[in-house]
């Protein structure tokens, strides 16, 4: 059996629980695809992409629903090696990628550590947009997964000072049309890493050029969330699940105030009523 095929089996049969069955049912519960839809999957090079791009193509084959994709590498300026490694990945999984290329990492090479990172995921998700545009797509499929969804709300609450989380979908402010999807939304990263070494697959970890040569405080606070989040699954295993229900069973009753669309109301608004 060839490589790819084996790896297709490993997603539908040994991770149809940890990964296949959550992936079908973000897609589900949260409609995220639907009849006639035409996707552009953004692979970064990384695990979690190239994972999404193999659901997606399994869901395309095999589901009742029919809809189109296009599986698509941003290139912002990797290295040679790192260039490389992406195509032989996307041959080794047998995902037809189109490579565009961009010049963002230079654009940011010579703004401060802060900033950096900021911009280059601003001018990434517009290049992306872009594309889509280009394509005919209605819809960005991204690889964001459980884990990211946790981090992103603890990171908003202990720096952002709101409660505030990852959506599985959204819709763009600038691109009219189009929107965001996150199929891998309720699959775990532990899960991932699991299928990655079980296939012997080698994915790109951190392909910036900024980070090879800064140690990014966005970066750094991350992994101090993914340590802390670590320690207390120590005491409590559902620490990250009750994090994520608990975004899920917001009770307006007992907040002090809620903002929505850049409009604050605070609960004494109502207290008296």
């Amino acid at each position: 059996m060839e490589k790819y095929k084996e790896i297709e089996r490993s997603i539908i049969k040994k991770y149809r629980k940890e990964i296949w069955g959550r992936f079908v049912k973000a897609v589900q519960e949260y409609e995220l695809i639907k009849e006639d839809d035409n996707i552009m999957v953004c692979i970064s090079g990384g695990k979690d992409s190239f994972l999404l791009a193999k659901c997606i193509q399994e869901l395309q084959r095999h589901g009742k629903i029919k809809f189109n994709a296009h599986y698509v590498v941003m290139d912002p300026g990797y290295n040679e090696q790192n260039h490389q490694a992406i195509i032989e990945n996307a041959k080794i999984l047998n995902i037809p990628i189109e490579i565009f290329n961009s010049n963002i990492f230079e654009a940011v090479s010579n703004i401060e550590v802060k900033m950096a990172c900021y911009l280059c995921a601003k001018m990434r998700r517009g290049c992306l947009y872009s594309k889509a545009q280009e394509l005919g797509c209605n819809k960005i499929a991204l690889g964001h997964h459980f884990d990211d969804v946790i981090e992103t709300t603890l990171l908003s609450m202990f720096y952002g000072s709101e409660v505030k989380t990852m959506m599985p979908k959204l819709h763009s402010d600038n691109f009219e049309g189009i929107e965001l999807i996150r199929p891998l939304y309720l699959v775990r990263e532990e899960a991932i890493i699991s299928w990655q070494n079980t296939n012997e697959l080698k994915f790109l970890n951190c392909a910036c050029r900024f980070t090879e040569k800064n140690n990014s405080e966005n970066i750094s606070k991350r992994k101090e969330i993914k340590e802390l989040i670590k320690n207390l699954k120590r005491i409590n295993k559902d620490i990250d699940y009750n994090i994520f229900k608990a975004l899920d069973n917001v009770n307006l009753n007992c907040v002090l105030g809620v903002k929505q669309n850049g409009k604050y109301k605070s609960f004494l608004e109502d207290y008296d009523k």
